[in-house]
């Protein structure tokens, strides 16, 4: 496992992208000598459409959705969708959404059950919501505030279970795409 942690210098590359030749493929160009090295490589974007976002975007095979259990991310899905539509229109027709993921939710609230319906409802046909809620719990904050990871933090934590819960879902349904793709080529 490797990290490449961000700084504050990288909020200067979002105007230093503005001018750039061929400004949506800078962080495709810089992963595509890596790819042979990892098995996978995870990017973790702001919640912005930027060009960092669109560049990540551009580089990658698919996108996970994280939704907090809030009324304005909700709403925010619908210009996130479309930003993803257009560049898989335009910048990466090989893009997949592989779902969206529920999180900092207090599924105790009506109002998070509320929001986890709706994303349900409006989101369901469309895209994968999974079933793993991420919840909202003072432990992940103190592992994010002691620079470690929530696991080597507080592995019995409910965010620990929730993110380990996640992990097994998202790698079914791996297995299942994988399968179903062997299963086509064979026919």
């Amino acid at each position: 496992v490797d990290l490449i942690p961000s700084s504050i210098e990288l909020s200067g590359m979002e105007m230093t992208l503005v001018n750039a030749m061929s400004r949506e493929f800078t962080m495709k160009s810089y992963l595509h000598g890596l790819k042979k090295d990892y098995d996978y490589i995870l990017i973790d974007c702001m919640p912005s459409l930027g060009m960092l976002t669109i560049n990540a975007l551009a580089a990658a095979d698919s996108v996970i959705v994280p939704v907090q259990a809030h009324y304005l991310p909700l709403k925010g899905m619908t210009q996130l969708t479309r930003t993803i539509s257009k560049v898989q229109r335009q910048i990466n027709p090989q893009l997949k959404v592989d779902g969206v993921l529920l999180t900092l939710a207090d599924m105790r609230t009506n109002f998070a059950r509320v929001t986890a319906e709706s994303l349900r409802q409006n989101y369901g046909r469309a895209l994968n919501v999974y079933h793993t809620v991420i919840p909202v719990v003072v432990k992940a904050a103190e592992s994010s505030a002691a620079g470690k990871s929530i696991y080597s933090y507080d592995k019995n934590s409910l965010a620990a279970k929730a993110y380990l819960e996640f992990t097994k879902e998202v790698l079914r349904d791996g297995q299942r795409q994988q399968n179903r793709a062997e299963s086509a080529r064979s026919r």
